[in-house]
């Protein structure tokens, strides 16, 4: 007998040092909440002797206003014989400070089956817990941040995986970020499309360096979209080679810029090229005539007697004139062909690969359709009126195409003196 009551010892004392030596905190209690049994980390958390725990409650060791998970787990255990795990918030009254607890707690039974009390064993997860909420904290500050900045953001690795998008991204694909997340840009968007972004997207995984590229998609209505975008590379031990993205919607930055484009190279009454873009192009053609001998061929034409027009129906009645003028010198031109409003009343075209011939008869019918031209506004009467066309050809020795021009303005003259409605070669 006494040798089974020295090995029951050996092994409750060998029990209670393997308990003690566990950083876990370890204990057991009666159906009245008094501790029957606690573990050394459990008496150091106290900061209490084994006597001082043992047939005490928790009140004596913990704020359970704060603590009132503690005691609702507690009572699932004991009165309902539940099995409980869970986090509980404490305030331990020794330590004066709020501790989380992940929990394990089981009901201990008598011999008749009668629950009799409960064990349970608490792992401190304060510093994981904090950890967690900062990470969530930063994790939805970052969220917040790249959600609401004003450009398309994302992460895609050499495979083609978008890795994370934003909500702009997610809103241009419509769809959910989550249903994009973990899928290939071939799966998410129209072949060409996914192909004509993966271009610049090999660019930064080529040379590892970051590119800016100018890159269009198209919506839903047709639309064309210009982005302004940034890739840089973004590289992780032991992960894919990455890239972030930032492309910002320059839609209607470049729609004013064309504009602006627009209105600098345009004559704002006829919608016709104006004086300076004229010239600008006039010279690139001259020196491509010039480099390949090629043909080449140019108007200057005039309104007959615009002045009096002017005078006798007003300057509107003028203005409506000068647009039905334009629009059906428009309508003989080819597309390669150059139209443009010089000022006032005179117009220039010029006719790319053309010899004087094919100018000439063109020129006639330009003629004989203004001639037909009726004009009929809020003003008295019927406007009728006629052009007078001068006509020049490239020559091989043109010193430039200024020389060309003043032929044909020279050519404009003569048949405005000669009879004016004519056409003139010089």
């Amino acid at each position: 007998m006494n040798k089974e009551n020295n090995t029951i010892s050996t092994f409750n004392s060998i029990r209670n040092e393997v308990l003690d030596s566990i950083d876990s905190f370890i204990y057991a209690k009666d159906l009245s909440g008094k501790y029957t049994y606690a573990n050394q980390a459990l008496l150091d958390l106290f900061e209490k002797k084994l006597a001082d725990v043992i047939g005490f409650d928790d009140s004596h060791f913990y704020d359970l206003v704060i603590s009132r998970q503690l005691k609702i787990n507690d009572d699932l255990v004991m009165n309902k014989a539940i099995r409980v795990e869970s986090e509980e918030k404490n305030f331990i009254k020794a330590k004066n400070e709020t501790r989380i607890y992940k929990v394990v707690k089981k009901p201990l039974y008598k011999s008749d089956g009668n629950v009799d009390g409960m064990s349970g064993v608490s792992i401190d997860i304060t510093a994981e817990k904090k950890l967690q909420e900062q990470v969530s904290n930063q994790s939805y500050l970052l969220d917040t941040m790249l959600n609401n900045i004003d450009a398309h953001m994302y992460i895609k690795d050499c495979e083609r995986t978008f890795l994370y998008v934003n909500n702009r991204v997610a809103e241009l694909f419509g769809k959910k970020a989550e249903n994009i997340i973990g899928k290939k840009d071939t799966d998410i968007l129209p072949k060409e499309i996914a192909e004509q972004f993966y271009q610049s997207d090999k660019q930064v995984f080529e040379t590892n360096k970051k590119q800016v590229i100018e890159e269009t998609a198209h919506s839903e209505d047709g639309e064309t979209l210009h982005y302004i975008s940034t890739k840089v590379p973004f590289n992780q031990p032991d992960k894919l080679p990455a890239l972030i993205g930032f492309s910002s919607d320059v839609t209607e930055l470049y729609k004013l810029k064309e504009e602006f484009k627009k209105l600098a190279n345009t004559d704002p009454l006829t919608n016709l090229y104006n004086r300076r873009f004229f010239t600008e192009q006039a010279e690139k053609e001259y020196n491509r005539a010039k480099r390949y001998s090629l043909s080449l061929t140019a108007f200057a034409i005039d309104i007959d007697n615009f002045k009096y027009i002017n005078d006798k129906f007003g300057h509107p009645a003028g203005d409506q004139v000068l647009i039905a003028v334009a629009k059906q010198l428009k309508a003989n031109l080819r597309q390669i062909d150059i139209l443009a409003r010089i000022g006032g009343d005179e117009f220039f075209i010029l006719l790319p690969e053309t010899f004087a011939t094919a100018g000439m008869k063109l020129a006639e019918r330009i003629r004989t359709e203004q001639s037909n031209l009726k004009i009929v506004g809020d003003w008295q009467g019927e406007i009728k009126l006629s052009v007078s066309i001068g006509v020049s050809s490239f020559l091989f020795d043109d010193e430039s195409f200024d020389t060309m021009f003043s032929r044909a303005d020279k050519a404009l003259y003569q048949a405005k003196n000669y009879s004016r409605n004519k056409v003139m070669y010089l």
